[in-house]
């Protein structure tokens, strides 16, 4: 058990399937836990919640949808629940503190144990506004057999689940099947079908699953209004000069190599690179391998 933890954070809960604050997103279904472990404090009932889960080995590209998805559902009052692991999981809940709404990881462990611990900021962020849940008592070590039973915890507390990348066997699609048995409406972010790490989620579109080529459709599947209704967007653009701002729109969050870019803006190469190269300074943009770019999120 790590004692500084303890110290610096809510004590403890223990929330049993009996009591009136156990989760009524989860008392519909069997074989849900007879008792919780909460440091910090469960989701809210009367809020929507997003459950987004993916690759720990993810590319740049998944990286920065999570991270930005989460943060724009997060502005909206969503409610973001993942499972404090390497890559989307943590993207997800990285994004989601840099909005107005508390996050939540259902974890594959104790509460009081960090894993992976290089989320250490996050095992550390998260129960200050949102929580940690898990049904296994502190102290419990990570265990392989943990994390596809947190799954079900982390869909059953979801009102709608979104996969943003994996592949056609991984631990997202056990996420997917729980929620699908749970009547919970599932999107998936589309990736190219070169890509094996857009194989499960392009395989669950053409399955049925919600095409979320936007923050808005999932925001629309939960009956929301959408980001640029709630003037969000103009809020937080960076203002651009005109020829920046245009090069900028060619660049995407996949990588795209020089040659597009220059065919898509206009621009003699020369200028085009001196705006690449402005925009990697100003953080919006950058080099992922040998004259390959991605665009990087506004921020501020």
């Amino acid at each position: 058990m790590e004692k500084d933890f303890q110290e610096k954070t809510n004590k403890v809960e223990r929330v049993f399937r009996d009591q009136e604050n156990y989760p009524a997103r989860l008392r519909p279904f069997p074989g849900m836990p007879a008792c919780l472990y909460v440091s910090g404090r469960l989701p809210r009932e009367d809020q929507a919640t997003v459950g987004i889960v993916g690759a720990r080995n993810c590319s740049g590209y998944g990286r920065h949808v999570a991270w930005e998805y989460a943060r724009i559902f997060s502005d909206c009052g969503v409610q973001v629940i993942s499972g404090m692991a390497m890559g989307i999981d943590g993207e997800s809940h990285r994004g989601a503190l840099q909005g107005r709404t508390p996050t939540f990881a259902a974890l594959g462990c104790g509460v009081d144990v960090c894993y992976p611990r290089e989320n250490r900021e996050l095992f550390e962020k998260i129960p200050r506004t949102g929580g940690l849940i898990s049904e296994f008592p502190p102290g419990a070590p990570p265990r392989g057999r943990h994390f596809p039973a947190r799954n079900r915890i982390i869909s059953g507390l979801s009102d709608v689940l979104l996969v943003v990348e994996a592949r056609k066997k991984s631990g997202s699609l056990i996420t997917v099947d729980f929620a699908l048995e749970q009547g919970k409406s599932v999107f998936a972010v589309p990736g190219r079908v070169t890509d094996r790490l857009s194989e499960g989620c392009n395989a669950l579109i053409a399955q049925g699953a919600g095409i979320a080529m936007s923050p808005e459709m999932v925001l629309n599947e939960l009956g929301m209004d959408t980001y640029r209704e709630k003037g969000q967007d103009k809020k937080n653009k960076i203002r651009l000069a005109s020829d920046l701002d245009l090069v900028y729109s060619c660049v995407d969050f996949r990588p795209t190599d020089y040659e597009t870019i220059i065919r898509k803006c206009g621009y003699p190469p020369g200028q085009t690179l001196a705006l690449l190269t402005e925009l990697q300074i100003l953080g919006l943009a950058e080099e992922v391998g040998k004259n390959y770019y991605v665009r990087l999120s506004r921020h501020e």
